[in-house]
C-alpha cells in the first residue's frame, strides 16, 4: 500500500467531486435546508425534507470548516442549513420531527431518536464554528432531550404492545459514543464519562455476544438476553463496524490499548462474517441462526456499509499495526471504487444488488444524504496520511494520545 498516493485520492474525490456535488445542488436557495432527493445528475426528484439528513449536512460541513479549511462557503452552507432547522425542525420544546415540507411545515411528528441526535451534532459543530452560542444552546437542550428519552426512544409513537416481548435496539448506544466525541466542549465532563461508560458497556458487554463473535441489534429490554424473533436474530455488519471504529476512537480518547485491540478483533471477526464469498462486498442484514430473513433487502451492497467498514480497518491498522486489518482495507478499497463510484457523475452510488450492479442510480433520498460518503473520504484520508507520517499508537503515551487526540476526534 502506498499511503500517500491512497491519501491523495480520497481527498481529491471529497474536495474536488463529492463536495462541489452538495454545494451545488442540495442548497435550497429559497426557503433554505438542504434538497435530498437528487438524481445521478444532481437533478431534484423530491423536496420533502428529512431532518436527520437536515442535521448530518449542517454538521459535515461544519466539521470541516473546523478541522480541514476555513472556507466561507463551506460554513455559509451550515448556516443556512442550521437556520433552517433552528426555525423549522423542532416543535418549540427541541422535539425534532422527522420531516417537513420544502417549505418547513412538519410532515412526520418526532418520533425517530436520530432525529435528535444528528441535530445535536450539527449544532455542536456549527456553535464551534461560527462561535454563536445560540446553536450551542440548542445542541445542549437537544441533548437534554435524549437523556429523556433514552429508555423510551419512541415515546408514545412506539408501535410495540407494552410487555409482551420488549427488546432495545443497538442504533442508539452506537450513536450516543460518537456523539459524545462531538460534543464534549458543551457538556459537563462528568456527564461526558458517564454516558461514554454506559455507552461502553452496553455496546461491549450487552450487545456483543461473546459466544458468537458478533454484536446484535437487538436484545431483550428485560434482562439484556438473546430474543428468538426476527428482530432479535438480525445481525447488521455494517452497523457493527460502524459502531468499532466509534469504539476505537473511545480507546484513544481514554488511551485504553486493551479496547482499541477488543475492537479490532471483534470487527474484524464481523467483516468475514458478513462478506460475501460469491460476489463480494457486505451483506445488509444477516441471521443468526441462518434463517430467512425479514429484509427483503438483506443482501443488498449498501454504500454506508462498506465506507463505515473502510474507516474500521484502516482506523485498525493505523493504530495496531494489524496487517489482516489492512489487507481488508485494501479489499474494500478495490470494491468500493469499483462498484460505488459514478463514472460519470459526482458523488457514488448507493444501492447495489447482490452481483454489485446498480439498483438506484439516485445520489440521494430518504436515508441518503450528504453524510457517509463525504465522512468516509475524510476519514480516510485523514487515517491514510497517518499512516504516511508514521504516527501510530501501537505503544500508547501520553504524549502519543495528545496527537492522536488533536487528529482524530
Amino acid at each position: 500500500m502506498n499511503p500517500q498516493e491512497l491519501a491523495g485520492k480520497y481527498r481529491s474525490e471529497l474536495l474536488d467531486s463529492v463536495l462541489p456535488f452538495w454545494l451545488n445542488h442540495s442548497q435550497d436557495k429559497e426557503y433554505g435546508g438542504y434538497f435530498s432527493c437528487l438524481n445521478r445528475d444532481g437533478s431534484i426528484y423530491d423536496t420533502d425534507k428529512f431532518i436527520w439528513l437536515q442535521g448530518r449536512e449542517v454538521w459535515l460541513f461544519s466539521m470541516l470548516y473546523n478541522k480541514v479549511e476555513k472556507r466561507s462557503e463551506w460554513l455559509d452552507c451550515a448556516v443556512q442549513g442550521g437556520e433552517f432547522l433552528k426555525k423549522y425542525g423542532h416543535d418549540g420544546n427541541y422535539n425534532w420531527y422527522f420531516s417537513l415540507t420544502r417549505d418547513g411545515r412538519p410532515l412526520v411528528e418526532p418520533y425517530n431518536i436520530f432525529s435528535y441526535t444528528f441535530a445535536t451534532m450539527a449544532f455542536a459543530q456549527l456553535a464551534k464554528a461560527s462561535g454563536n452560542e445560540e446553536y450551542a444552546y440548542i445542541a445542549k437542550k437537544t441533548f437534554d432531550r435524549i437523556l429523556e428519552k433514552r429508555q423510551n426512544p419512541k415515546g408514545r409513537w412506539c408501535k410495540a404492545h407494552a410487555g409482551t416481548r420488549p427488546i432495545k435496539d443497538f442504533a442508539l448506544p452506537m450513536i450516543l459514543c460518537n456523539l459524545m466525541l462531538e460534543i464534549e466542549h458543551l457538556i459537563a465532563p462528568g456527564l461526558i464519562d458517564e454516558t461514554i461508560d454506559n455507552c461502553l458497556h452496553e455496546i461491549m458487554d450487552v450487545f456483543y455476544q461473546k459466544d458468537l463473535g458478533l454484536i446484535v441489534e437487538n436484545v431483550s429490554a428485560k434482562d439484556n438476553s438473546l430474543v428468538d424473533s426476527f428482530e432479535g436474530r438480525t445481525i447488521n455488519p455494517g452497523h457493527s463496524l460502524e459502531a468499532m471504529w466509534f469504539v476505537m476512537d473511545m480507546g484513544v480518547r481514554q488511551n485504553r490499548r486493551d479496547l482499541i485491540d477488543r475492537a479490532l478483533e471483534i470487527a474484524l471477526h464481523t467483516i468475514e462474517y458478513g462478506w460475501d464469498r460469491e460476489f463480494g462486498g457486505i451483506f445488509y442484514f444477516m441471521d443468526r441462526l441462518g434463517h430467512p430473513q425479514q429484509q427483503l433487502e438483506w443482501d443488498q451492497k449498501l454504500w454506508w456499509v462498506h465506507l463505515e467498514s473502510a474507516i474500521a480497518m484502516l482506523k485498525g491498522y493505523w493504530l495496531t499495526g494489524n496487517e489482516k486489518a489492512l489487507e481488508w482495507f485494501e479489499k474494500l478499497d478495490v470494491y468500493m471504487w469499483e462498484h460505488f463510484k459514478d463514472p460519470e457523475y459526482p458523488e457514488w452510488f448507493g444501492y447495489l444488488n447482490r452481483r454489485g450492479e446498480v439498483l438506484l442510480p439516485l445520489k440521494g433520498g430518504k436515508w441518503k444524504g450528504c453524510f457517509h460518503v463525504p465522512r468516509g473520504l475524510y476519514q480516510c484520508w485523514q487515517t491514510l496520511e497517518r499512516i504516511d507520517r508514521k504516527t501510530t499508537l501501537i505503544n500508547p503515551t501520553p504524549k502519543t494520545e495528545t496527537l492522536c487526540k488533536e487528529n482524530l476526534l
